[in-house]
């Protein structure tokens, strides 16, 4: 049942990340800094992306992660992702990802202004911090190809 609470959290953020202003002024191809200064953690990255109850993007995207059985396929398969975008565009559809795509279904990871039908309780908090974004990028971008790691 938890996990169904955090799917549902998930998607509650996913409506909310409709923007009514125009999103990422000066921003267009990516965010170029890092969010914090401590660089990110692959092995991080890489848990929180396969954390059902933290991230949740395996509810829409598949990624070489063996151990994770049931993994979505709404949205891009996360392998060649580090091959596909730069760091920079990493951390922006992370952060945002409507800068890319306004009718995307994808929630702001890292945002709180601007956003519609947001929870009571989830107001005024970013679903990731700022280091578990850059974690995010690092596991990103090591992904190149194929990784034949994928559940079967």
């Amino acid at each position: 049942m938890p996990v169904l609470r955090c799917a549902v959290m998930v998607l509650t953020l996913c409506c909310a990340a409709v923007q009514a202003a125009p999103p990422c002024r000066g921003q267009a191809d990516g965010i170029p800094a890092a969010l914090t200064q401590q660089s990110g953690d692959v092995a991080r990255g890489r848990a929180i992306v396969a954390n059902r109850q933290l991230g949740l993007c395996l509810l829409c995207h598949a990624g070489p992660i063996a151990e994770e059985r049931f993994q979505g396929n709404l949205a891009p398969d996360l392998d060649g992702a580090g091959q596909r975008w730069s760091a920079a565009q990493l951390r922006l559809r992370l952060v945002d990802p409507s800068c890319f795509n306004p009718d995307t279904i994808m929630p702001a990871y890292f945002k709180t202004d601007g956003l519609q039908r947001v929870a009571p309780a989830q107001q005024g908090k970013t679903i990731l911090d700022a280091q578990q974004i850059e974690d995010v990028v690092a596991w990103l971008e090591t992904l190149r190809g194929r990784q034949q790691e994928h559940a079967p």
